[in-house]
């Protein structure tokens, strides 16, 4: 279903209004929403793969980096992927109507803390074809209606996705005001978007630091911030080697576009001499490019030399960094230091070691023994996400269907009044 041409406003007041019918429905009608937008979505797949093949073409022409050509790509299994996710959405639990708290007062009052749905849900996003899927699906599950700015590199793949939802929400005799874009609007779409507050309930920016900065700084609507992923893996002095080459390699190479592939590491000095070189073997048969410190270089063939810069870096690609440190303490101060609170990982078999680390490193999700690749809302378990916030208000980490819900007070009394 099309669009019909009006204001970046007026699409927001329309998605408002539909925001109050997607609130009152009850937990089998948005399953039975979610599943048909994945059906829409399967169908329209020639579609969309062809409109993603016009926006890969001119992201190219532009010069667009690998890191996002990849995320902007969209292939048939990768559409089947987002229907698949829908389905999962649909078949969670309906976050909306949980009971947080209850208490009677001394007075008779009874008092019932709820969950209940934002309202509209905004999000500001780039070459993320597959986040105007997954913020749409949850948005709808958790009661919500959401308004997408999703960026001109993926503009014709966005617009096939909301055309196929939007059908299948009409289909289903449900408003399709309830998804809406402001891709043509281009920037100033953006700017309305921001400053709509009143309109917009709450807005999620996906994509780099400078474009979630950007949103943090300027807008006047409430912001789940989703940060950049300068991801640590540590290598303790307890580091079994075939465990440290292995998850390092996956936790890099994997998928090294997205925000949770790690991007540096740390290696416990006590144990550099028989940990490094293999693990740098490893990666760079897997096509990395290791950028070390001196003692990274002396151990290991065909290193690029960091400097300061590197450290702080979310390369976003096949490179990493990596860097002996003297101890635990160490590694947390470089942690501290560097880390943007995404997703650090500890690999050790010291007990100990690994308590120190998950209990003083301040990131949105710590690990231990495990590839920092599973900090996602599908592994999780939550469908998908509506993106990985690393903020300390509300919401941090993977953020799902919970995460878009608020709460209000229902107070039933019996006539009592205030003395």
């Amino acid at each position: 279903m099309t669009i019909a041409t009006t204001t970046a406003r007026e699409r927001m007041l329309l998605a408002k209004d539909a925001a109050r019918q997607i609130a009152l429905l009850d937990d089998g009608r948005k399953s039975r929403v979610l599943r048909a937008l994945a059906d829409a979505i399967e169908a329209a797949a020639d579609d969309i793969v062809a409109a993603n093949g016009e926006d890969l073409a001119r992201g190219r022409a532009s010069g667009l980096s690998v890191a996002l050509q990849d995320r902007l790509t969209l292939d048939v299994g990768r559409v089947a992927a987002l229907a698949a996710a829908v389905r999962d959405v649909a078949a969670l639990p309906d976050p909306v109507g949980r009971v947080l708290e209850e208490r009677i007062l001394e007075n008779g009052l009874q008092l019932t803390k709820i969950a209940v749905p934002f309202g509209l849900v905004g999000s500001i996003y780039e070459a993320r074809p597959n986040v105007t899927v997954d913020i749409a699906a949850l948005a709808l599950r958790s009661g919500n209606a959401v308004v997408l700015r999703g960026g001109t590199a993926a503009e014709l793949s966005n617009a096939a996705l909301v055309r196929a939802m939007r059908g299948a929400l009409a289909a289903e005799g449900v408003s399709p005001e309830a998804v809406q874009t402001l891709d043509e609007f281009g920037r100033e779409g953006a700017k309305e978007l921001m400053q709509a507050r009143g309109i917009v309930d709450v807005l999620v920016p996906r994509g780099s630091a400078q474009l979630i900065e950007t949103v943090v700084t300027s807008s006047s609507v409430p912001v789940i911030e989703t940060g950049a992923g300068v991801v640590h893996v540590y290598l303790d002095e307890s580091a079994p080697l075939d465990r440290a080459r292995d998850i390092v390699v996956n936790a890099k190479a994997q998928r090294p576009s997205v925000c949770n592939a790690a991007e540096t590491v740390l290696v416990h000095a006590a144990a550099a001499n028989r940990i490094v070189a293999p693990v740098v073997e490893a990666l760079q048969a897997a096509g990395v490019t290791v950028h070390g410190d001196e003692t990274v270089a002396q151990l290991a063939r065909d290193v690029v030399p960091a400097d300061e810069t590197d450290w702080a870096t979310e390369y976003l690609s096949l490179d990493i960094a990596m860097r002996v440190v003297d101890d635990l303490d160490a590694a947390l101060d470089h942690i501290r230091t560097y880390s943007t609170q995404h997703t650090e990982s500890i690999i050790a078999d010291d007990d100990a070691a690994i308590d120190r680390f998950l209990a003083e490193v301040d990131s949105a999700v710590v690990m231990a023994n495990a590839s920092t690749r599973f900090t996602d809302g599908g592994e999780f378990g939550f469908g998908a996400e509506v993106g990985i916030s690393t903020q300390k208000l509300h919401a941090r980490g993977p953020m799902g269907l919970r995460e878009l819900t608020s709460s209000k007070w229902v107070v039933r009394g019996a006539g009592q009044v205030r003395g």
